[in-house]
């Protein structure tokens, strides 16, 4: 059963006067209890603040964690039913991703530090994609059958902590746009073809960026789901689900 607040505190006032009446009773020394109290009394602004700012770092921190777990959710659940199949898919626009796939192959046995290594070199890389390469009509109706999915992810208020997934689900929705607005992708100018490629560029440099993180924290939180997400890993063409 719990007490209501006005009660508490008059319970806790009745304790404390009753603690003093006993410590008048056993040392009679009114002087020194005064001082004491006004001593009490005087850091007790002090007390409270202390006390606060923990407290208030604690529930914040704690808050932190939780929306960072929700979050982190609602990223699976975006590489789980979009993102790797995309990643995947815009490979296919690469006219020569060799040494990009062989440097983002994240084993079992990765450290923070190669995962910041993998990240570094992200950073130094000019992706160049080419939209003539691949299969475009394919990548649309991929990508407008998967948009519900992305529209309900991007209503999800956990996103506004995550600036770069948000961009990341804009791009992707920028290249829908882009993909649906014209009436057929074949025999596109050689200028149309560059405008999609930088399209395309686009969602793959927000895209890769995300996958990093998005292991990474798998591989601290969630090893068993890290570990199929190596097997599974779409810059590895040879990439299965058996554990061998």
């Amino acid at each position: 059963m719990r007490l209501p607040k006005d009660r508490i505190v008059w319970l806790l006032l009745v304790v404390s006067l009753v603690l003093y009446l006993v410590d008048y009773c056993l040392f009679p020394r009114p002087g020194e209890i005064g001082f004491s109290f006004m001593s009490n009394v005087a850091f007790l602004p002090v007390y409270v603040l202390f006390v606060t700012l923990m407290i208030e770092r604690v529930l914040k921190e704690r808050e932190r964690e939780a929306m960072l777990k929700k979050m982190n959710m609602v990223i699976g659940v975006f590489f789980s039913e979009v993102g790797t199949r995309l990643l995947r898919d815009l490979l296919g626009f690469f006219p020569d991703g060799g040494e990009l796939s062989l440097r983002l192959r994240p084993t079992v046995h990765w450290c923070d530090e190669d995962f910041r290594a993998a990240s570094d070199f992200l950073k130094g890389q000019d992706i160049h994609l080419d939209a003539g390469l691949g299969d475009l009509a394919a990548l649309k109706l991929f990508l407008s059958e998967e948009k519900g999915v992305m529209l309900t992810l991007l209503e999800n208020p956990n996103l506004l902590e995550h600036a770069s997934f948000t961009d990341l689900l804009w791009a992707v929705f920028h290249l829908i746009q882009e993909l649906q607005a014209r009436q057929s992708l074949e025999g596109l100018p050689e200028s149309d073809l560059d405008h999609l490629s930088g399209d395309l560029k686009r969602v793959l440099n927000y895209l890769l960026n995300e996958w990093l993180s998005y292991l990474r924290h798998l591989r601290g939180d969630y090893p068993y789901l890290y570990s199929l997400a190596v097997r599974m890993n779409p810059m590895n063409p040879d990439a299965r689900a058996e554990v061998l």
